[in-house]
């Protein structure tokens, strides 16, 4: 009985490293697969990022780097100044209403004038 027990263990031990290996491959195509994505993002980067990537010279990963920082911070301003125009488009606008109370108060007053 000792025999078959251990024949059991065995058999259940070499079935869980079946399944350990299987599960092994399976993450080493998806490393292989991420490795290949993130391969292609980095050149879809340094291409667009650098025009001289994309006419084939090399770029240093650094240049690219501090491209993407320039962008980055050119973005950030634009989104300032964005902030900022809004704020005086709406402060325009409320003059504009309160012109155009002025004006309405003006013309009220000299229609009753006439």
């Amino acid at each position: 009985q000792a025999e078959e027990e251990a024949k059991e263990a065995c058999a259940r031990q070499a079935l869980q490293l079946q399944e350990m290996g299987r599960r092994e491959r399976l993450l080493r195509g998806d490393v292989g697969r991420a490795k290949e994505q993130l391969e292609s993002f980095r050149t879809q980067v340094m291409r667009v990022c650098s025009p001289a990537a994309a006419a084939g010279k090399v770029v240093t990963e650094q240049q690219v780097i501090e491209k993407v920082r320039q962008i980055s911070k050119e973005n950030q301003q634009s989104h300032e100044r964005e902030k900022c125009l809004q704020e005086e488009l709406s402060s325009r606008c409320s003059r504009e209403k309160e012109v155009s109370a002025s004006v309405k108060a003006f013309e009220k007053s000299l229609h009753e004038l006439q």
